[in-house]
């Protein structure tokens, strides 16, 4: 194994992986894990890579957990990274791919740091695991938690995609429905969790779900031939997917897979619903609670990210940006991509189509960038966004 200690993103404080962990003890701020990648560079060669399965636990060098535990899998990683040409082609670029993450056990991206975090709970000796979730990290909960022989303890919005609550519950999970948003839900955890006795699983409140989230960037490197687009626009409510990636980036650039060359990130938020966007264009490190936080796009409905200074930091040093969009424009948007290319995206992987237009028309995007959107669920969860449609 080749995990040292956890880190802290802000003080650098040093904590042990050997015990269960949320933030730092310090300044409450999260926790990154930290590998000996000297290490890992001498027992793994990115050629290595091409005989082993298709699973996120292909990495396993640079994922924690013991060699010798196995862990709480269902088969995540390994998804498509799809060339896009019908829609590349009317929206004047010669090179779009999206990466499908609606292929993953759970139909999104959650099941990729769900993997990772429930399979190192349960290592360090977790009974009950709790989560705040505004639908797909929840039933990935749900199903890990299951696979794991764990309880599921899952606080959602009331609101919350019909087809989200049923998932959990058929799963097993404990669910409770909250009238408010998921930061509401995360408040009822911390009130309750030590008498409880639950872990909290909360997006980047553990050190392991962006480990997960990281081989992201591991599989579209190895899949576009070590070498990384030149944007990539991600739909970020929390954030773990984009900042997994760049922490991936920095780590293949350490073991010399890659360069230090670099995609221009752009984040895209709805417009109900938009912290990182606002934080960023008015210069600032954090981002304040967005008031009034609405959109039907349930997973990007996340009024204050614990990790939006990571997101700002990766955003404007990739010289990349934050863009917003109507609820309206990605509900048309998911029909259009659907027609074009038969992938039924959700609305937040429709978003960062609409945002795709926009940025092109801005002169931000060129007709010959090689483009990768993040498609990170299945329409097929959003039925209700549709219905009316």
């Amino acid at each position: 194994m080749f995990l040292t200690h956890l880190s802290c993103t802000i003080c650098g404080l040093r904590h042990e992986w050997e015990q269960l962990q949320n933030l730092c003890t310090n300044c409450q701020k999260p926790l990154f894990p930290v590998y000996d990648l000297a290490a890992v560079g001498r027992a793994l060669k990115r050629e290595d890579l091409a005989v082993r399965e298709k699973s996120l636990w292909k990495y396993r060098e640079v994922l924690p957990l013991p060699p010798k535990v196995e862990p709480v899998s269902l088969g995540e990683g390994g998804t498509p990274l799809l060339r896009a040409k019908k829609f590349g082609d009317v929206s004047g670029l010669t090179n779009l791919w999206v990466k499908d993450e609606a292929q993953n056990p759970t139909q999104s991206f959650k099941a990729r740091g769900m993997t990772t975090a429930v399979s190192m709970a349960k290592h360090l000796g977790a009974t009950k695991l709790a989560v705040p979730s505004a639908g797909n990290a929840g039933g990935a909960l749900a199903a890990y938690a299951a696979r794991a022989g764990l309880e599921a303890h899952i606080f959602m919005p009331s609101d919350t995609p019909r087809a989200n609550i049923i998932e959990c519950r058929e799963l097993g999970a404990h669910v409770v429905l909250i009238d408010g948003l998921i930061t509401d839900c995360g408040a009822e955890i911390a009130k309750r969790k030590a008498a409880e006795g639950w872990f909290d699983m909360s997006t980047l409140k553990e050190p392991y779900r962006v480990e997960g989230k990281k081989t992201l960037g591991y599989e579209l490197a190895e899949q576009m031939d070590w070498t990384l687009p030149d944007v990539i626009l991600y739909p970020t409510g929390g954030g773990t997917g984009l900042i997994g990636m760049w922490k991936a980036f920095e780590e293949m650039e350490a073991l010399g897979w890659i360069g230090s060359a670099r995609p221009r990130m752009f984040t895209v938020q709805a417009s109900g619903c938009a912290p990182i966007v606002r934080a960023f264009e008015a210069g600032e490190k954090f981002a304040t609670e967005f008031p009034d936080a609405h959109t039907l796009a349930s997973g990007l409905r996340v009024p204050k990210a614990v990790g939006d200074f990571l997101m700002l930091d990766i955003l404007r040093n990739s010289g990349g940006g934050a863009v917003t969009v109507e609820d309206e424009a990605m509900i048309a948007m998911t029909r259009e991509v659907g027609a074009a290319e038969g992938l039924f995206v959700a609305p937040e992987g429709a978003a960062c189509f609409v945002a795709l237009r926009d940025l092109v028309s801005a002169g931000k995007i060129g007709a010959e960038d090689r483009v990768v959107i993040f498609n990170t669920g299945s329409g097929i969860k959003y039925l209700d966004c549709y219905e009316a449609s």
